[in-house]
């Protein structure tokens, strides 16, 4: 399981991170305003398990699986979910967002990722944004949480030490780059649409899967009879 955050085991087997404890309520705060009010959520890179079972306890109309490849991770989010016995949260997937042969096959209403995108090799956020794009229905939400760099806004001292130490832990690691991240969402059919500031100098970003446009190609065109187009 992959964390820059202190972990620590309960008595009944399941993990337990301070920052999740810490944050947990914001992100549940900006989740209850945006989120659909019924529907399929997966959650990517869950993690300990802690957020899954907050969020599936304060949402209860949604239906909530969250993921991650670690056993580690998946074994203390089954902990999380034994002791929440919630009916709205699903038992944890092994999902790869590297190996699409892992990913759902069911449409999404909303995919929610947190801190995973810093943590990770950047083929990894071009996987999540592929996975998205290609599991969302159409105004689906994608929702991002974590830090940044952001060309119009001085990076925190805080989040440059963070981004120092994460790539010395992996230089495949690191704080992206908020534009760079929207691009690859918007590759995917997913256009930014909303960015807010949360505590400790995160951000959330929400995106929503736009409809497809049907492309026509010059072939099509020249089939046409004179005067004719499609539309």
């Amino acid at each position: 399981m992959q964390t820059m955050d202190p972990i620590a085991a309960t008595p009944e087997g399941a993990l337990a991170s301070p920052a999740v404890a810490r944050n947990t309520g914001p992100i549940l705060e900006v989740l209850s305003a945006h989120m659909p009010g019924r529907g399929r959520v997966l959650e990517i890179a869950a993690g300990s398990g802690q957020h899954a079972a907050a969020f599936a306890a304060g949402l209860p109309g949604l239906d909530w699986t969250p993921s991650d490849p670690s056993a580690e991770a998946r074994a203390s989010i089954t902990a999380w979910a034994a002791a929440a016995n919630l009916p709205n949260l699903r038992p944890p997937l092994a999902l790869d967002v590297l190996d699409p042969a892992t990913w759902p096959e069911e449409p999404l209403q909303a995919v929610v990722c947190i801190n995973m995108i810093h943590i990770s090799p950047w083929t990894a956020t071009e996987g999540l944004m592929a996975l998205a794009g290609s599991r969302l229905e159409t105004g689906g939400l994608l929702v991002l949480y974590g830090p940044y760099r952001e060309a119009d806004a001085p990076l925190a001292p805080s989040n440059a030490a963070f981004d120092d130490s994460l790539k010395a832990r992996d230089p495949a690691w690191g704080l992206r780059d908020r534009d760079a991240v929207a691009a690859a969402a918007k590759a995917e059919g997913l256009a930014l649409t909303l960015r807010l500031e949360m505590p400790a100098n995160n951000l959330m970003l929400l995106f929503r899967r736009v409809p497809t446009v049907p492309s026509v190609s010059n072939r099509d065109v020249a089939d046409l009879p004179p005067g004719q187009s499609r539309g």
